[in-house]
């Protein structure tokens, strides 16, 4: 049994950018300062787009860590800052429209919006779920959390930014390939500590391993949205209880961010653990710190997941948090 409720938060995605040097490149650059400005989503976006973009632009993400993407309201701030980006990165699929609205009535001419997650996946590879009924027409849009398609928006960015800023085609290009390099040891490092887990299944507080749970063989029992803030009925919560208790996995999750009384009692009733502490897009330690990262969101909620499970995250935590193109962008808390 699962509870449909809608999705409440954009998980849902290595950091890399140094603001500071001048760009070199002829294409079309802010008035301001002479490099393009670019303008995200989500904390995990934000990361994976300077991950490529490094010191040739500068950065600004707009919503706030920890905050419901869905029903985000930009303040008069994030309109200015639309007005003056030269491109605005945004997941797509339905996921940011107050912030896709406003940016179509505020961007500047010759500006674009580039959805990051919609340009990834043709659309008959969507998913659609308990929380994401195909008689809606929304996918699931939490792509990110699966490294596979983490790659993918960086490739999207890397080729948009190198027909913006051509001369820095090169530079962009070898961004992205160091991107894939991590994307390649974290996926082998995934795989290696998932053998380990006796039942990969999950019950969370968020739908939002959707594509990462078919990419890596993982069951995802059901999702507590909490979008509304209601707790289920009696009867909702016996029959998640009910399940977890036939599923017989060892541990349930939820969010540091979101916290579920619900769910802490299905775990509690059904004598399973409860870890309350994964995160969508809240990224670990504070902007400028190795974990302030879509890696290190990633690795974290793995190695959380993997060890709470029964199985051994060692090969996650051997993951290096690299600094080969250090993040300055800037992540509104």
């Amino acid at each position: 049994m699962v509870l449909r409720r809608r999705c409440s938060l954009a998980p849902i995605l290595v950091a890399g950018v140094l603001l500071g040097g001048a760009c070199s490149g002829n294409g079309p650059k802010s008035a301001d300062n002479g490099r393009l400005k670019i303008a995200t989503t989500v904390a995990p976006i934000t990361s994976i787009v300077s991950s490529v973009v490094g010191d040739r632009a500068d950065v600004e993400g707009i919503v706030p860590e920890g905050t419901n993407s869905h029903t985000f309201e930009p303040k008069p701030s994030v309109a200015r800052l639309l007005s003056e980006a030269d491109v605005v990165y945004i997941n797509g699929l339905t996921l940011e429209e107050p912030t896709k609205s406003l940016a179509k009535k505020n961007l500047k001419t010759g500006a674009e919006i580039v959805e990051l997650g919609t340009l990834s996946i043709p659309a008959d590879q969507h998913i659609y779920d308990f929380s994401f009924p195909k008689e809606e027409g929304k996918p699931n849009p939490h792509l990110w959390t699966d490294p596979n398609y983490a790659l993918k928006y960086g490739e999207v960015v890397k080729t948009d930014m190198s027909k913006r800023d051509p001369d820095n085609a090169t530079y962009y290009d070898q961004n992205f390939k160091r991107f894939s390099a991590t994307i390649a040891d974290f996926d082998k490092a995934m795989r290696t500590a998932f053998a380990t887990i006796p039942k990969r299944e999950l019950l969370t507080y968020h739908d939002a391993y959707a594509y990462f749970a078919k990419s890596y063989d993982w069951k995802v029992v059901g999702a507590i949205q909490v979008s509304d803030f209601e707790d289920p009925t009696p009867g909702e919560v016996a029959e998640l209880i009910t399940q977890v208790k036939a599923e017989k996995v060892p541990a349930i999750f939820g969010s540091e961010v979101f916290p579920s009384p619900v769910l802490e009692q299905v775990g509690r009733e059904a004598n399973v653990k409860y870890v309350d502490v994964l995160r969508d897009d809240d990224l670990p330690g504070e902007p400028g710190q190795l974990e302030h990262s879509w890696l290190g969101l990633m690795r974290f909620d793995f190695i959380t997941m993997t060890e709470a499970l029964g199985g051994d995250a060692s090969a996650l935590k051997a993951v290096p948090l690299k600094n080969d193109t250090p993040d300055q962008a800037d992540y509104p808390q």
